[in-house]
């Protein structure tokens, strides 16, 4: 019989390099969706999302979240929804609570996300990143969908710490850990599966 269990876009790759400069944790287990709004439902649909969710629907490129769900502004009328909660049925219950509001798709298994932290973060993620990171200009709430090293990312800024935590498109996992890797080897690059 054919085993077909699911394994994270991350879950085989190790640095090359030594040390702890940036740590990159994988999150695995989350429900993943993007979310659009439909013609003239805006105001009927953030109420509902305030509603069922706690949480005020972001406008712009910002993300709020209460109880383990996320929404992450990543364009006009669009957001990115993640579930924490390692609930299978997130999703279905998403398209159901916001049934003719807005479009749901399921992203779950099509995207690989990641963690990052570490002193040398802010310099690693400048070689590749196409925007402002300061702490003026890019602040914890903050969420860009931007290219990284020619791959497609979205971005977001949980604390000052820092921690980003950022998503990629799993058929271009491997390609962003490579550059992830050969960008931090000077202060090192370790990987973590638990993340904070």
């Amino acid at each position: 019989m054919l085993n077909l269990a699911s394994k994270s876009a991350f879950a085989t790759l190790r640095s090359a390099s030594s040390g702890k400069g940036v740590v990159a944790a994988q999150r695995v287990g989350m429900a993943v969706a993007t979310v659009m709004v439909r013609r003239g439902r805006a105001a009927a649909l953030a109420d509902t999302v305030r509603t069922q969710f706690g949480i005020e629907l972001p406008t712009g490129p910002h993300w709020t979240a209460a109880n383990g769900t996320m929404f992450l502004g990543v364009g006009p009328g669009k957001w990115l929804v993640i579930n924490d909660a390692q609930n299978s049925a997130f999703v279905q219950e998403l398209e159901d609570k916001l049934q003719g509001l807005a479009s749901v798709v399921e992203q779950s298994g099509g995207l690989g996300i990641l963690r990052l932290t570490g002193p040398a973060l802010h310099e690693t993620l400048e070689k590749g990143v196409q925007i402002d990171l300061a702490p003026a200009a890019f602040p914890p709430g903050s969420v860009a969908v931007t290219s990284i090293a020619h791959v497609g990312a979205t971005l977001w800024k949980l604390d000052d710490a820092p921690i980003f935590e950022i998503a990629v498109a799993r058929s271009l996992s491997t390609s962003f850990f490579h550059w992830l890797d050969a960008s931090a080897s000077a202060r090192g690059l370790s990987t973590d599966d638990r993340p904070d």
